[in-house]
């Protein structure tokens, strides 16, 4: 008779334990699949410069659900002037006499440019409805206009795609605290976070007036739970590179050639007594 604590066949092939909460994710499979997915990146990156493609992607959540890590992955096999990292401080003076989506505007893609926004125009459903950044007459004409300005967005041929990272109250607090008790982490918690970790059901309300406002056929909003951030970011990047298809692109074999040693000379000893860095390491 087999051990009760042993797995079926099926949960096995399932990837999930008993209480179908998945299986925690092994660093090897987890870095295996990460490089196949950073590979079709890439080759999501040619396609979007040869066929002048725009995209937009939002990623907005909770406060430590998890966005950097999914934008770091995505950024990290491939180039920057294509794939471009958008994130804003506080508007200006200057910026908040203008219309609200100004500022943002300035930073959508021309052809053959993916716009990745960490945070984005709605911040005003979030962080402003909550802390009171905004007027209620701003934040109700906000979520009144901005379906409209996103079908505005799709009909100039942008692609918009827009995520949600949904994280649970346990584990955005074991985060925080991960965050207080490690020096390389702490410049990630500001006071929006603590305020943010105190108001819980205020940001889960401005969540859901958000969603039912702006979840929209055109726009959808794409929620990636993220309690366990290896799965969330193989889920995130897997899904992204569903809805905007390519073809891999035939590339010329590149050779290295020979080197002209025609006028060699010892370019090492010309360095001489000039500064080098200590070598610590």
């Amino acid at each position: 008779m087999a051990k009760k604590d042993k797995k079926s066949a099926a949960e096995k092939q399932a990837g999930k334990s008993r209480d179908n909460k998945p299986e925690k994710l092994s660093s090897k499979d987890y870095e295996k699949e990460l490089e196949r997915l950073q590979g079709e990146l890439v080759k999501l990156q040619l396609w979007v410069k040869e066929k002048g493609l725009k995209a937009i992607v939002i990623f907005e959540g909770r406060d430590a659900a998890g966005k950097g890590g999914v934008i770091k992955r995505i950024m990290e096999r491939v180039s920057p002037r294509v794939f471009k990292v958008v994130a804003l401080p506080a508007p200006t003076e200057r910026e908040k006499t203008q219309i609200y989506i100004q500022r943002y505007m300035t930073h959508f893609p021309a052809a053959g440019e993916v716009v990745l926004f960490d945070r984005s125009w709605y911040n005003r459903a979030g962080v402003e409805r909550v802390m009171g950044f905004c007027s209620d007459h701003e934040y109700e004409r906000f979520m009144r206009m901005v379906p409209s300005i996103e079908q505005a967005i799709i009909d100039n041929d942008i692609i918009l795609v827009k995520y949600w990272f949904d994280v649970s109250m346990d584990e955005q607090q074991r985060r925080f605290q991960d965050r207080i008790e490690d020096d390389r982490k702490i410049w990630k918690l500001s006071p929006m976070d603590t305020e943010s970790y105190n108001r819980w059901y205020d940001y889960s309300r401005a969540r859901d007036a958000m969603f039912e406002a702006t979840d929209t056929d055109h726009a959808p909003w794409h929620i990636v739970p993220s309690d366990d951030k290896k799965r969330a970011r193989l889920n995130c990047i897997s899904h992204l590179l569903s809805l905007i298809p390519c073809k891999e692109l035939p590339r010329d074999k590149v050779k290295l050639g020979k080197r002209d040693l025609k006028d060699r000379y010892d370019d090492t000893a010309s360095l001489q007594g000039r500064r080098f860095i200590p070598e610590k390491y």
